[in-house]
């Protein structure tokens, strides 16, 4: 074996000279003792400018102080300090970092004389991890700020559906009113693709409308404020049902079909003459009414025909939407939902349907709209596998309590 291998002295020369982190060593004053080359090409002193030197002489006067005081209990306690990130003023302005390690310095007989260390340059890691701190803050804050919007856009959006319900004849107390209103609203988030409306027509008409659109979150909320506003113009101009749907159409599709847009809605919207009980209904694409008709004791489909429907609102712009007409007597009641009712999954990824909602109907035919409608939801609820709905659901209807000149509900 070489000599040279045995020298302590050659030995330590090559890890000084060649080292890549910076190793000094220091007096129990904390002066500089020894440094290595790393040490002196990162300070861009020379060695007579670092020998016999503090932390006091070279760096800015916090860091200093904090090394002093770390090395000064070193030397106290005996006990090292392990990978310590430390922070590296310079007089030029100048910021560096890095992950320190100290070390009491023995002498043969065990007292401590001193400190060493090893420190490894981590500025470049350093200044990586605080800008991706910063730019999480940031994300953070405008995450923050969008949630607040979106909560306030909630709020807003409550506006849309109906405060109050109309009475008939007009300015009747609501319990004597022919016909009684309500309406249900659920949103998945805070935020919904649902929305329905209830506005008297004139003395005696009433329109109810019904619409969902594609999708959810802000997008989908977003569609049914243009919606709403658009129901306030169209109803006030169009009161066929069919007709309405058919304007409706007219007016989104250059909004929603455009190249890199593709939305939609379903709709169902019905008029209903409290003078004579007469129903006119249309439907884009939408669920089928449930009509509770008192007389038969019966829950059944208020359309016939599913084909009668529409085409959803936007799909195309040769959509036809067929008005159709009901009879609606005293005691008989009309609701309309949202898919969110029925499309909930259970066991074997079977779906509630609409066929198991209009069964659960048929066994609540007896209740009033203030118990049906929970009675409802909790069916559909109890079927779905983490009892949950997944999407919006919004219900609204109406029960027929009397006609005028008819007398009241059987």
């Amino acid at each position: 074996m070489s000599d040279q291998l045995t020298d302590t002295g050659f030995l330590l020369r090559n890890l000084m000279e060649h080292m890549s982190d910076h190793i000094y060593f220091k007096d129990r004053e904390s002066r500089f003792l020894m440094v290595n080359k790393a040490f002196l090409d990162w300070t861009n002193l020379k060695e007579q400018d670092v020998i016999g030197k503090t932390d006091f002489d070279l760096f800015a006067s916090a860091h200093a102080q904090q090394a002093f005081a770390d090395e000064q209990r070193i030397i106290a306690t005996g006990e090292p300090i392990i990978g310590l990130e430390e922070k590296e003023t310079w007089e030029s302005g100048r910021i560096t970092w890095v992950s320190t390690t100290k070390m009491p310095l023995r002498a043969a007989d065990g007292d401590i004389i001193g400190t060493f260390g090893v420190s490894r340059d981590i500025t470049e890691h350093k200044e990586a991890e605080l800008k991706a701190a910063y730019y999480a803050e940031q994300i953070r804050r405008i995450k923050e700020d969008m949630e607040d919007d979106v909560r306030m856009a909630a709020e807003l959006q409550k506006t849309f559906f109906p405060s109050s319900y109309p009475a008939f004849p007009p300015g009747a107390p609501a319990a004597e009113s022919r016909v009684e209103f309500l309406h249900h609203y659920h949103a998945s988030g805070l935020v919904s693709g649902d929305f329905c409306t209830i506005r008297p027509l004139s003395a005696t008409e009433v329109g109810v409308f019904l619409c969902d659109v594609m999708g959810h979150g802000v997008r989908a909320a977003l569609v049914t404020a243009l919606i709403c506003a658009l129901v306030e113009e169209t109803a006030a101009m169009e009161k066929d049902p069919g007709g309405f749907l058919a304007r409706m159409n007219r007016l989104l599709i250059p909004i929603l079909r455009q190249e890199d847009i593709f939305l939609y809605a379903t709709a169902c919207y019905m008029v209903f003459d409290t003078r004579t009980g007469l129903l006119k209904v249309a439907n884009a694409g939408h669920p089928l009414p449930i009509h509770f008709q008192a007389a038969e004791n019966s829950a059944r489909w208020l359309m016939d025909d599913p084909a009668a429907r529409g085409p959803a609102l936007a799909i195309t712009e040769d959509g036809g939407y067929q008005t159709l007409e009901q009879r609606i007597a005293p005691g008989d009641s009309v609701v309309m939902y949202t898919d969110g009712l029925y499309e909930v999954v259970g066991a074997g990824d079977a779906e509630f349907g609409e066929n198991r909602l209009l069964e659960a109907a048929g066994r609540h035919r007896e209740l009033e709209l203030a118990q049906l409608f929970p009675a409802l939801i909790n069916e559909a609820r109890h079927f779905a596998l983490e009892g949950e709905f997944d999407d919006d659901i919004c219900m609204v209807g109406f029960k027929c309590r009397a006609l005028e000149g008819k007398g009241t509900e059987p």
